[in-house]
């Protein structure tokens, strides 16, 4: 059983409510580069930790964002789960278009 199945694709809508969030669609592409601790994220974003951590519990709870604590530094890093509930949702829509498309070209080709 894949990852995206394990995760309902309902919680595709939560996805696309937290990247609706500028600040998020930042820390996700800062996150892309390679993991960050929290105070890296603050600085390069030029908001307080308070904000980040509020930022990153959002994205936690979607599965795009993973974080661990080390000693005194909490790096956080990018989470496929949540990638992969986009993905077959993604391909969940896709399947539905083509078969709708399929559908109108053949009305479309038929001559009566």
């Amino acid at each position: 059983m894949s990852t995206a199945a394990a995760f309902p694709l309902a919680d595709a809508d939560r996805i696309f409510i937290a990247m609706g969030d500028a600040t998020r669609r930042a820390i996700f592409r800062l996150l892309s580069e390679g993991p960050q601790s929290v105070s890296a994220l603050a600085k390069a974003l030029e908001i307080t930790l308070t904000a980040v951590a509020q930022h990153l519990e959002v994205l936690q709870s979607c599965r795009l964002v993973r974080t661990q604590k080390t000693g005194r530094v909490r790096l956080c890093a990018i989470d496929r789960q949540g990638l992969d509930v986009l993905d077959e949702w993604i391909a969940m829509n896709k399947r539905m278009w083509d078969a709708r498309f399929d559908r109108l070209g053949a009305v479309l080709d038929d001559p009566a």
